[in-house]
């Protein structure tokens, strides 16, 4: 009986190896599961193991050069999500520039703490700097917390105001999903209706996204639920992205030729910081929290 107590117990650690950059791997090893985590790489998780498969697409040559962003792993977006007409913005009289999907993928986020008693956590802190500052005016502290157990993968994020006036940001993740058949992938996702980045045109979903066009960007606007499933028949996996009532937006991205799609919940759309749309006026003092869930079922 106790033999068998002890073989249901899972074990998490947490390792840390220096590679091009330290990377902190988190690992639940009675599900052969893990996490590869960099913080000074903008924070980002590279690689998601499940029952020992990969469930991320890194581009490798992409995310050895510092002057590139990242594509692959789950990149974070913030102060906004896309990016912003001729990528500027006036605050207070002062036109500033803020490029796409804001700085904190670029910049280096630091541990705060580990975990690895029940699960294996991670979480990391980014703060203001004169680097930010320089675009983005306002004190805050970002807390994101990589989270693992079993074939799921949870990011608690905490957003603090540090200033002295309500601070107006968006947020949101941008996860590259491994794919080599992206003709085997049907969605289940909780809105009829998206737009097209490119043409502006709305459409109707039907549960697959056309694999043969150059490029897909496309924004479910009015979402009904909080969760997407992906199937992919070629793997024999369905992943599953739950949210918090945060993220009222999933934006579909990817590219013909490419082994990757991504599947992104954002709290607002691009240009909020003009608009105002759904965008975040966090009082000064004041803190949020929001969770993001990502489930990888073999079967």
């Amino acid at each position: 009986m106790i033999d068998d107590l002890l073989t249901m117990t899972n074990v998490f650690a947490i390792a840390l190896k220096q590679k091009q950059y330290k990377t902190y791997i988190l690992s639940d090893e009675t599900a052969n599961s893990s996490l590869e985590v960099v913080p000074e790489r903008g924070g980002i998780a590279t690689s998601w193991l499940v029952e020992g498969k990969e469930i991320f697409y890194l581009d490798a040559e992409r995310f050895a050069n510092p002057d590139l962003t990242v594509r692959g792993g789950v990149p974070i977006l913030f102060p906004i999500c896309g990016n912003l007409p001729d990528n500027t913005y006036t605050h207070k009289g002062v036109q500033r520039t803020l490029k796409q999907h804001g700085f904190a993928r670029d910049e280096p986020w630091v541990v705060a703490k580990e975990v690895t008693d029940g699960c294996a956590a991670l979480t990391l802190v980014l703060e203001s700097s004169d680097r930010t500052l320089a675009v983005y005016p306002f004190d805050f502290q970002l807390a994101f917390t990589y989270l693992i157990k079993g074939n799921s993968l949870e990011i608690i994020q905490r957003y603090t105001n540090l200033s002295a006036e309500p601070m107006p940001f968006s947020s949101g993740l941008h996860p590259y999903f491994l794919a080599s058949d992206k003709t085997a992938l049907r969605f289940e996702i909780p809105g009829m209706q998206y737009r097209d980045q490119n043409t502006h045109k709305k459409g109707y979903f039907t549960g697959v996204f056309d694999s043969t066009l150059d490029e897909i960007d496309v924004s479910f606007d009015e979402l009904t639920g909080l969760a997407a499933t992906v199937t992919d028949a070629t793997r024999s996996l369905r992943l599953t992205l739950s949210y918090n009532s945060s993220y009222g937006k999933l934006v579909f991205w990817t590219l013909k030729g490419k082994d990757f799609y991504c599947l992104e919940p954002w709290t607002a759309p691009r240009n909020a910081l003009h608009t105002g749309e759904h965008l975040i006026y966090l009082p000064p003092g004041a803190s949020c929290e929001m969770l993001v869930r990502m489930t990888a079922t073999f079967f």
